[in-house]
């Protein structure tokens, strides 16, 4: 039981740490979809 909550434990943390490097590296729409020279994809 205790290898059961560990393993769901770590999902969680994973999931969550991977959610947090994820928004970090995404970009906003507006900057994402704009190229040099201005105009929009």
């Amino acid at each position: 039981m205790k290898s059961f909550l560990a393993a769901c434990i770590a999902a969680i943390v994973i999931a969550v740490g991977g959610w947090l490097v994820l928004e970090r590296i995404q970009q906003p729409v507006t900057t994402a979809y704009t190229s040099v020279t201005g105009a929009r994809i």
